[in-house]
């Protein structure tokens, strides 16, 4: 059954009320956005304690079921939402009221004849789900960017973390009761495994799914639903070491890549080297991530050039393996070329960089290398939209259509046209005026108060 005929007990409410609250808040200005965004940080740093007491009871649970094998070791370090990174979050929601308002902005202006002009302006794409596992702050990133863009949302975080994110959830549920003219349905939380079954049934309500979490869990909504979903199922990044390089800055990178947080979905998992330098840089790697305690799943032309105590034999599914843990496929490659074909056959289109001196490879490779995310020189962790500068992401995404790569405001933003006529009629213009076509600079109406002020003087 199509919309919310299908969904379960108490989903279709839900999905309705977030329908309802969707057209109120694509109507709503930027002043009001940031106002409820500065009454959720207000509100965060109130329940502070709250909230770091419940995710520590979190964490608790969830190295006693890592001990017991029942978590993921990897599930248990996105858990943690205390100091830095709860600063770091209230940061973001001020990076996100600072940023410009991504709704109403003209991107065409046409005038098609005499009298009638065209427009294309952004708006909310309405209502969003998002299905994430652990990682608690998610759960304010990605409110703050529903608010800021106009979009109602519906939140699902992992039983992992559900202290922790009805913690978060309450301080934004007592921000939006206080907040003029924001309807305090316009972010809700769910909770059980059953219900998300449902919801991903609410395609007459629902406008996008953006899951973010395993491999398995973004596969499991993928095939679940006929809503559309944002998002990638897997973080394959690779890093290619060039023979034209500084070995000591590619040891530095490539260092960065895994250690700098690994179970993150940009953490390298891949590394590729040019034979001409495999026999310098490996020995100086592996002295360098000796400290880490790095483990090496090596092809037969790398495994002479590095630890024996931390080096196995690769296997050919070592190179399709999102490991999270402090683990690597290696595999030494004959050309720039060759590590081009192989990331594109192996990996996961997220994020992918190329470590050399020479601008012209490096330019090949950003330009064939079919991901979200080519970087030369630099660590594949700046895959992130708060370092892009997007305040926050709902999530990186790996789709070629709609958004590509860390999905920030300007991805949760579509558009519509705007016609402006004095009582045209398309037979009349076709035959007595004739269309013009006449396309203009966007940037003189910038945006629809600006349009407005145009149109109607």
């Amino acid at each position: 059954m199509n919309g919310t005929e299908g969904c379960g007990s108490g989903i279709p409410d839900i999905a309705r009320q977030a329908r309802a609250a969707a057209q109120q808040l694509a109507g709503l200005s930027t002043e009001a956005k940031n106002d409820a965004l500065r009454l959720f940080k207000e509100e965060l740093v109130k329940q502070r304690g709250l909230i770091q007491a419940a995710n520590a009871a979190d964490k608790r649970e969830g190295e006693a079921a890592v001990s017991a094998g029942a978590m993921a070791p990897s599930l248990v370090k996105r858990l943690d939402c205390s100091g830095a990174k709860f600063e770091t979050l209230l940061k973001g929601i001020d990076d996100i009221i600072g940023l410009p308002d991504p709704v109403g902005r003209c991107e065409l202006s046409t005038q098609l004849a005499d009298g009638l002009d065209l427009y294309r302006v952004t708006c909310p794409i309405g209502v969003l789900a998002i299905i994430f596992e652990s990682r608690p702050e998610a759960a304010v990133q990605i409110s703050s960017l529903a608010l800021k863009s106009g979009n109602a949302l519906i939140l699902k975080g992992g039983k992992e973390a559900m202290r922790s994110n009805r913690a978060l959830y309450d301080a934004l549920a007592a921000a939006l009761k206080r907040a003029p003219g924001v309807p305090a349905t316009s972010v809700q939380l769910v909770d059980t495994r059953e219900e998300v079954t449902s919801l991903l049934q609410c395609d007459k309500d629902i406008d996008l799914v953006i899951p973010r979490g395993s491999n398995a869990l973004v596969r499991s909504i993928k095939d679940s639903t006929r809503i559309p979903v944002l998002g990638h199922a897997d973080g394959l990044c690779a890093v290619y070491v060039d023979e034209e390089c500084d070995l000591q800055q590619a040891v530095s990178i490539v260092e960065d890549s895994k250690m700098n947080y690994c179970s993150a979905c940009n953490a390298l998992e891949t590394l590729l080297v040019h034979q001409k330098v495999a026999a310098s840089f490996l020995p100086l790697l592996s002295e360098r991530l000796a400290a880490h305690s790095v483990q090496y799943k090596a092809d037969t032309r790398s495994l002479p050039h590095l630890s024996a105590q931390c080096t196995q034999p690769a296997t050919q599914e070592d190179f399709h393996t999102e490991f999270l843990e402090p683990t690597m496929a290696v595999k030494v490659v004959d050309s720039a070329q060759e590590a081009i074909g192989h990331i594109n056959a192996h990996g996961s289109h997220h994020t992918d960089c190329i470590v050399t001196s020479n601008s012209q490879t490096a330019e090949t490779f950003l330009q064939f290398v079919d991901s979200a995310g080519v970087y030369h020189n630099a660590s594949t962790r700046f895959a992130d939209g708060f370092r892009y500068g997007f305040g926050a992401e709902v999530g990186i995404s790996t789709n070629r259509i709609h958004s590509r790569g860390p999905v920030g405001l300007e991805g949760l933003v579509i558009h519509k046209y705007r016609l402006y006529g004095r009582g045209h009629v398309v037979g009349e213009v076709g035959k007595k005026y004739g269309f013009t076509h006449v396309h203009r600079d966007p940037r003189d109406t910038p945006t629809v108060d600006s349009i407005q002020t145009r149109q109607h003087p």
